[in-house]
């Protein structure tokens, strides 16, 4: 390819994690409109009294105005918990559970209502169907990012001592990875922009998955995802920038996974030294070894990296021979 690419089928916030921080950003700043919502109803609803009872229309019954405190003091707890950033999803969730119970406490006290006092009931009604609709989009999505990106991000840098342009067109060559990603047992082209790739699994498996470049920017930045259906969903991206001095090119890489069996699952690839953040490290040291001077030198203490299998080959420490 030639010339600055944008690879425009799918947009570029649609990566698996690497380049997400828009939807997260709208996720979160969601969240945090809500806890600002929260944070107004139930100061309004705790200050405001008989005037916000009025204005429900339920100011005629003494119960209906401990409910309605009894709400608002339930808001600033919601508040509270989606003003932190780390609690926010689950905080979505009550909140749609807190609306069902207005909802139905509403509809009860309509029951019982004529004339103005229905009329507001019924402005009440509307208003807490509208604040349930969009604290049900809100836990939906949050739930469904916390699905689909269930994993983790790993990332490290290295400079090597090449250009840029070098730099990337080694890289941009996906079959070249596996020669340093030793957790690749191969990555295959199948048109210009997509790529079929197999790695290994934890004990002794193997995975596949189709994956495309979606942005490409020559000699600064390739960024790829893997296709919808991959058993392992990932996504990555390896930027190229000239190094302080003239003194070759850093490379930066970021890589975005979704681990099976989850929690379990990270914690048996950390056992078998297949975790990705340890990955990295070591396909950094090794892609600087290839690109500078053509192979990979293996020490006889950790010929492979620090997987448990590496680690079992290791050989003791012996003296130089003497030399006569």
């Amino acid at each position: 390819m030639t010339g600055k690419t944008t690879m425009g089928v799918r947009s570029v916030t649609d990566t698996l994690g690497i380049e997400r921080a828009a939807q997260d950003r709208g996720s979160e700043g969601l969240a945090r409109l809500l806890g600002w919502v929260s944070l107004g109803l139930g100061v309004t609803a705790l200050a405001g009294g008989s005037r916000v009872a009025q204005a429900c229309g339920v100011d005629d019954s003494r119960t209906a105005r401990m409910v309605l405190r009894a709400a608002g003091a339930r808001e600033l707890g919601h508040a509270a918990t989606l003003l932190i950033p780390r609690r926010a999803g689950l905080a979505g969730w009550t909140r749609v559970a807190g609306d069902v119970l207005d909802l139905a406490a509403t509809g009860q006290a309509m029951r019982n209502r004529r004339g103005e006092r229905r009329r507001r009931l019924t402005y009440t009604m509307a208003a807490l169907a509208g604040i349930t609709a969009v604290d049900l989009y809100a836990s939906i999505r949050a739930t469904q990012r916390r699905r689909v990106y269930d994993g983790g991000r790993a990332y490290g840098s290295v400079t090597v001592n090449r250009t840029p342009e070098e730099t990337y067109n080694f890289w941009h060559d996906f079959e070249n990875l596996p020669r340093f990603m030793y957790h690749l047992e191969s990555v295959r082209r199948t048109d210009p922009r997509r790529s079929r790739w197999t790695a290994k699994a934890p004990a002794g498996r193997s995975v596949q998955w189709e994956a495309e470049i979606i942005e490409d920017r020559p000699n600064q930045l390739i960024r790829w995802r893997s296709l919808d259906g991959a058993r392992v969903p990932n996504g990555g991206s390896v930027r190229f920038m000239p190094a302080a001095g003239n003194r070759g090119t850093e490379v930066r890489v970021e890589l975005e996974y979704s681990v099976p069996g989850r929690a379990m699952g990270r914690l048996a690839a950390r056992a078998f030294g297949e975790n990705p953040q340890q990955q990295i490290c070591d396909d950094l040291r090794r892609f600087k070894q290839v690109i500078e001077t053509g192979e990979i030198a293996r020490s006889d203490g950790m010929p492979d990296g620090t997987s448990v299998k590496a680690q079992a080959r290791q050989r003791p420490a012996r003296p130089l021979a003497r030399i006569a």
